[in-house]
């Protein structure tokens, strides 16, 4: 992946940062706000980016190891709504506002995940193995899961048939297409192995610097109780995503690649979705936008600590190693 993609957690903080200071009264236009069917249209131009940069070998785990695959995706799509759903009744807090909590759960797991699960010395092939199943099966999951723990908090009726419409044109055919496309074609697989993760990052930042702009003044206010709320529903998660892991004798590599596709979700998808649902004046956008913020900056510090782990654990086996042959020489 190329430096943007990597370094997203700062251009994040910027480009949010810009949109929600822009000083609107003395430029006299707002360059961030942009109208539902533009956040759409970004969100289906990220997946199709991202479906193009899914190799093949990547996918190895789906042949190899099904049941591990099955396993990280039940565990995501129970665990993350099911913890949403229950430190908002803990916790109380505007019903909107509720609602995006537990949007967040519900929506599949971020391709940022993957990018952080290389950078921890976990399984990437697991990773977007993980990633993918989960994407392709959200037009059935978000609505089912939504309806199911939303039901008491939205501030209107679901239509699990016009969700499930909704995500499979924008994030299902997108993501499909730009993997089959790319392919097909030695040239688009190409541009997209150079431009790809740039197009999405792109487009990720616009769609939350856009939530940011049409939410200046309630962002500005934003409390510290929902602020722990998503750290609590980021944190439970990757502690779901390794106990599981652990449960059920994953190797290290995948237990790594597992915590961090349960904690981290696409809170892009469920910024769109959010105000496709509930408008785009709604609350339930907020806890969407913030935490994206929340899962890149934790999952970026497990990852490095992580690395950091694996780091010293092969100069350890070096050193060992070298005293080994050292003290071979010596007896010869």
């Amino acid at each position: 992946m190329n430096s943007l993609f990597r370094s997203m957690l700062v251009w994040l903080l910027v480009s949010s940062g810009l949109a929600l200071f822009w000083p609107v009264e003395r430029f006299g236009f707002d360059p961030f706000v942009a109208p539902r069917w533009w956040l759409w249209g970004l969100i289906t131009l990220t997946m199709f980016s991202l479906g193009s940069l899914v190799r093949p070998h990547e996918l190895a785990p789906l042949k190899s190891k099904p049941w591990w695959v099955v396993l990280g995706v039940v565990t995501q799509m129970v665990a993350m709504p099911l913890v949403a759903w229950v430190v908002t009744k803990l916790i109380p807090m505007d019903p909107e506002l509720a609602t995006g909590v537990i949007l967040v759960g519900c929506v599949p797991g971020a391709m940022a995940s993957n990018v952080l699960t290389h950078t921890a010395g976990g399984s990437v092939a697991y990773s977007v193995s993980l990633t993918t199943v989960a994407t392709l099966l959200s037009p059935l999951s978000v609505p089912f899961v939504l309806s199911l723990f939303a039901v008491e908090s939205s501030p209107s009726q679901i239509n699990p048939v016009q969700t499930s419409v909704l995500l499979f044109l924008t994030v299902v055919l997108p993501t499909v297409g730009g993997f089959f496309l790319a392919r097909l074609s030695k040239k688009v697989e190409r541009w997209a192995t150079r431009w790809s993760p740039s197009v999405a990052s792109v487009c990720l930042l616009w769609i939350i610097a856009s939530v940011v702009a049409g939410n200046r003044e309630t962002l500005i206010g934003v409390g510290s109780v929902l602020v722990i709320v998503l750290l609590v529903v980021n944190l439970t998660g990757y502690a779901a995503g390794y106990l599981v892991g652990v449960g059920f004798g994953l190797p290290s590599e995948f237990r790594r690649a597992l915590t961090l596709e349960v904690g981290m979700q696409n809170a892009g998808l469920g910024t769109a979705l959010a105000a496709t649902l509930y408008g785009a004046g709604t609350l339930a956008t907020i806890p969407t936008a913030v935490y994206t913020f929340g899962c890149m900056l934790t999952g970026t510090v497990l990852a490095v600590v992580w690395r950091g782990i694996s780091d010293r654990r092969l100069v350890g086996e070096d050193q060992a190693g070298t005293n080994v042959v050292e003290g071979d020489m010596m007896g010869d």
